[in-house]
């Protein structure tokens, strides 16, 4: 970006210019955005914008003549430079594909509560979307709605947007048996697939987390797991025609994802059996390319298989992970650390599975009162 310009490249490809379009009363600038597939041509649509401007031939558009579609595409762009590129490609996606054929020929004072109630049926009833997916719709329709009112003095503050409950899901956790019988599997004839099932048993990680692990996150010194990326793949915007995917590394899933945890004897034994010396090679590979995320399924739907362990997703080991900490006495708050979670209600809520051996331990622990004993009452 050139110095004072406000011109740069955006993660889609194409170039953003940014000109000054009005200044409010406060003093607070709205800025007009002019877009080029070269720096010049973004450049040159700016300066002809501000010319316009300046020479009075343009008058500003009345933002409520613009359809939702419009404000859809201007908020994207606003965000854009903020959001990690899986998020803008899945926002992406939920605008072109839900939102735009529902929505976006609407304008901005024919948006109600009830249409928004009745476009979030149509995402379950005809689009057959998990209650999760619409609810993730949702909040960047909020979102939406929020920077709409800003451009148009708060005409849409009496929409409200309603959320489709979600209904507890029964929860995949291996039993002590399964879990058992699985380990012994992975023990005989251990390779990286194999490895890799068993550190998520071990610590936790995530598919993708395991995924992006380079030797230079481990360090036997310190008896220490760094977790700074993860790898997903997500569909490639700059693609022409046929839709098409990339494999790619960024960030965690979010701040708290990146955390660290305790390397323990068996993972660190592992780790120096399948170690390389090269920093920057993948723990999985052995070098500079990382295992596929989808190759790592397919291992442990064999490895399952084999064990005759059915219903089995990669996130089932987290699960199970969690549960193991809990009976053997862990605390939550160290727990949510070692997941990587934002806060502790979501490991109480999604991933702590007492079973009922825990529960009648615990039950146990209880002691009657001596008035309220069984034998004084005889």
């Amino acid at each position: 970006m050139a110095k004072g310009e406000n011109i740069f490249k955006r993660k889609d490809g194409r170039w953003e210019a940014r000109y000054i379009k009005t200044r409010e009363k406060s003093g607070k600038i709205k800025y007009g955005f002019c877009y080029g597939k070269t720096y010049m041509e973004a450049k040159d649509k700016a300066a002809e914008a501000r010319a316009k401007l300046l020479s009075g031939t343009v008058s500003k558009p009345e933002v409520k003549a613009e359809k939702f579609s419009f404000y859809c595409d201007s908020w994207l762009d606003l965000r854009s430079t903020q959001l990690k590129a899986s998020s803008y490609v899945k926002y992406q996606y939920g605008i072109e594909k839900h939102v735009k054929p529902y929505l976006g020929n609407l304008y901005p004072e024919d948006i109600t509560t009830e249409k928004l109630s009745a476009f979030s049926q149509h995402l379950i009833n005809e689009k057959e979307l998990s209650i999760k997916s619409v609810r993730d719709i949702l909040t960047f329709m909020r979102s939406i709605l929020t920077y709409i009112n800003k451009q148009i003095d708060g005409a849409l503050s009496h929409v409200e947007v309603i959320y489709p409950r979600e209904s507890p899901k029964a929860v995949r956790v291996l039993s002590e048996e399964e879990e058992s019988r699985l380990v012994l599997y992975l023990s005989n004839g251990m390779d990286a697939g194999r490895f890799a099932v068993y550190l998520a048993l071990r610590t936790g990680m995530r598919i993708g987390e395991i995924c992006a692990l380079r030797w230079k996150d481990i360090s036997f010194d310190e008896e220490i797991i760094c977790v700074n990326k993860t790898v997903q793949r997500i569909k490639d915007i700059n693609s022409q025609g046929k839709t098409k995917t990339i494999l790619m590394i960024g960030s965690p899933k979010s701040d708290k994802s990146r955390r660290t945890i305790p390397l323990m004897p068996d993972i660190s034994a592992l780790c120096r059996q399948f170690y390389q010396d090269d920093p920057e090679c993948f723990v999985l590979t052995g070098n500079g390319n990382c295992m596929e995320p989808r190759n790592l399924q397919r291992y442990l739907k064999k490895y399952t298989a084999a064990c005759s362990i059915e219903n089995v997703h990669f996130h089932t080991l987290r699960h199970t992970f969690a549960t193991r900490c809990i009976e053997v006495g862990f605390d939550v708050k160290t727990l949510s650390e070692v997941l990587g979670h934002a806060n502790i209600s979501v490991t109480l809520d999604r991933y702590v599975h007492p079973n009922i051996n825990l529960k009648r331990e615990n039950m146990r622990r209880l002691k009657t009162a001596d008035c309220f004993s069984y034998e004084q009452s005889n």
